[in-house]
């Protein structure tokens, strides 16, 4: 084999090796993207349910042992929800962000 030969053989195998990379990616992104946008619905419940005199209530009858020492209450920490919004908001921004860079291409 030629040199030439040699070196597109090796350019061939390194574009398929990009070319896999770049289609898993995608896929794995564009489920994950899908995921995502159904869980914005549960985002926006979380959102108007923090803070309101629902989840006041909810956190005081906690506080006062009126609900059950089995349920699960992990809304009713204050950083619980606090720190599933803020991860959120931050993963919009870093979105923005890529798409932004994405957009000089």
């Amino acid at each position: 084999m030629t040199t030439k030969t040699m070196d597109q053989i090796e350019r061939i195998h390194q574009m398929e090796h990009c070319l896999n990379l770049a289609s898993q990616a995608i896929g794995q992104l564009s489920a994950a993207l899908d995921v995502y946008a159904e869980a914005q619905k549960a985002i926006r419940q979380l959102t108007d349910y923090y803070g309101s005199d629902v989840w006041k209530q909810d956190f005081a009858d906690d506080e006062a042992g009126r609900l059950p020492h089995h349920l699960k209450r992990g809304v009713l920490s204050e950083d619980g929800i606090w720190n599933v919004l803020e991860d959120n908001r931050e993963l919009n921004c870093r979105m923005r962000e890529v798409t932004e860079r994405l957009a000089d291409f």
